[in-house]
């Protein structure tokens, strides 16, 4: 049975820790700097044993998972690097730039740990530790067949760092664009009572698309994870910028999803999770003082 360490404890890390455990397939040890707190809580209800800080969770990991906020994730690998040793496998999976992928892997690699570039290419929840994965690295060829023993769902694309990466971030440009699009559009449409005849014109033009379902389960997407996809946004932005192409869609999309996040829609609706499109429709006009 594998050992891993989470450091971070946050949607990801929960749900992935929730999937190996149910499956006998590791045995977990988590921090996050959010312990103690509710997030303690959340590790024990998993049977996750709590770590006191970064190097205490992965001294004795034989793999490391790396699943922290995009703009803290360079730092956070920095804390656990006096814990690491030859043997390990550290695990990348948040969503940055493929530049600060290779920075982090610069800083792994004296350590003896083999280092693996990770991209999610699907959202956690449904899958739990069997979100498709794909992956690149030193580590990448080790990972996998470990990984699929443990019914993770991995795909390796490359031996060089960043591949992996480079792949997720400019899908993301099509995938969180269009979340953008569809939250302005509904957004607007819903001021003239237009939705529907907007949504069915689309289907029109786009009759293998449920624009319906589409619309609502894009919209839950942003209200529940716009800060998150905000900053991810803001990486491609830069990566783009890097390579001399002007981010004008990835800073618009950063900028749309960043807006709603600071409208807290979330909070609103507490516990509820929904993908009906009115009601989250609804809920973001209460939020700017509109009329539902």
């Amino acid at each position: 049975m594998e050992r891993i360490a989470f450091i971070g404890f946050g949607e990801a890390g929960q749900t992935i820790s929730r999937g190996l455990v149910s499956a006998k397939a590791a045995r977990i040890r988590a921090y996050d700097i959010l312990f103690p707190g509710r997030l303690v809580d959340a590790a024990r209800a998993l049977d996750v044993e709590v770590a006191h800080d970064h190097v205490d969770a992965v001294r004795e990991a034989d793999m490391v998972f790396l699943a922290v906020t995009a703009s803290s994730s360079l730092d956070a690998a920095i804390s656990c690097l006096p814990g690491l040793r030859k043997g390990q496998l550290f695990l990348d999976i948040n969503s940055v730039s493929p530049q600060r992928k290779r920075e982090t892997a610069a800083r792994v690699a004296p350590t003896g740990a083999a280092y693996v570039d990770v991209a999610v290419m699907a959202p956690v929840a449904p899958y739990q530790h069997k979100m498709p994965c794909l992956i690149g690295g030193p580590g990448a060829a080790e990972l996998l067949p470990r990984a699929r023993a443990m019914g993770m769902k991995m795909d390796r694309v490359a031996d060089e760092v960043g591949q992996a990466s480079a792949i997720k971030m400019f899908r993301s440009i099509m995938i969180k664009g269009l979340e953008a699009l569809v939250l302005e559009s509904m957004l607007a449409a819903s001021e003239y009572r237009v939705e529907e005849r907007v949504l069915a014109s689309l289907e029109e033009t786009f009759p293998a698309l449920d624009w319906e379902k589409l619309s609502g389960y894009m919209l839950e997407r942003v209200v529940s994870h716009g800060k998150r996809r905000a900053a991810e946004m803001r990486e491609v932005a830069e990566t783009l910028q890097g390579i001399g192409i002007e981010p004008l869609m990835a800073a618009a999309t950063a900028a749309r999803q960043q807006w709603l996040a600071d409208l807290h829609v979330k909070e609103q609706l507490g516990a509820r999770k929904t993908e009906n499109r009115a009601e989250l429709i609804g809920a973001i006009r209460k939020a700017l003082g509109k009329k539902a």
